[in-house]
């Protein structure tokens, strides 16, 4: 009896030994799966989807071209707002010139007349108060004219900086229009100074524009879908007429 249970505990302890160790594999496999999973989901979830990505490119294509044509209407109107001053500036410029010419041909006038002796008047208090007061009448004229700043002013009434009323009102007038042509000549030169600099900021305003306008032209174009190829045109074969009524008809031999 003892010997048969013996016999038969040896015999079933291998097969639950392999039955176990069968189910142990079979569960560690399952096992390994469950964990592989969730990484293989992660890394397809992770791979990008092309249709998103070309849908973003386009978008930010579209966004830099709407900020690239704000930025060229902006520089489109700053140069031709540059422009506007130039061409005024321009203006400016050419009065100047045409005031400081009037005054270089009076100035030369007045110079070849100096050639001339000056009249003889008596020197009398009277005769260099009448000089004085025309002086005075003659600057003031000339300053409200703008021919001459209030500083100029000052300086005739103060009888300073080479201005003496105890001369002859002919050459006061000389020193007057000297005066006045050196100051229209000023004049002239800050306000083609001032012309050249606005030309050169239109230049560079307008260089910006097309530059952005052009910018503005490719943001455009690539943001515009590409044209589908044209399908190739079927050839028309050209199927001959059948005559109607036409019959084969044999030739004749001799």
């Amino acid at each position: 009896m003892s010997q048969t249970v013996l016999h038969h505990f040896l015999t079933a302890v291998p097969e639950a030994a392999a039955i176990w160790s069968a189910l142990l594999v079979l569960a560690l496999g399952l096992l390994a799966v469950l964990v592989a999973r969730p990484d293989r989901d992660g890394a397809a979830d992770l791979e990008p989807d092309p249709v998103d990505a070309e849908a973003l490119h386009r978008a930010d294509l579209a966004r830099y071209a709407d900020e690239v044509a704000v930025a060229a209407t902006g520089a489109a109107q700053t140069a031709r707002r540059r422009r506007e001053r130039w061409l005024a500036v321009q203006d400016e410029a050419e009065r100047a010139w045409v005031a400081f010419d009037e005054a270089e041909a009076a100035a030369r006038r007045l110079a070849g007349a100096a050639a001339l002796p000056a009249p003889r008047t008596p020197h009398t208090p009277s005769e260099y108060a009448a000089r004085e007061r025309w002086l005075h009448h003659a600057a003031m004229a000339a300053h409200w004219r703008g021919d001459l700043t209030a500083r100029q002013l000052a300086d005739v009434l103060a009888h300073r900086n080479g201005w003496d009323p105890r001369r002859h009102p002919a050459e006061q007038e000389i020193v007057l229009a000297r005066t006045i042509r050196d100051g229209r000549r000023a004049a002239w030169e800050a306000a083609a100074e001032r012309e050249r600099q606005a030309w050169r900021d239109a230049e560079l305003a307008a260089d910006a524009a097309r530059t952005l306008a052009a910018e503005t032209y490719a943001a455009a174009a690539a943001v515009r879908p590409s044209p589908a190829p044209r399908a190739a045109s079927a050839t028309r074969v050209r199927v001959p007429t059948v005559v109607r009524g036409a019959r084969w008809r044999p030739a004749r031999v001799g």
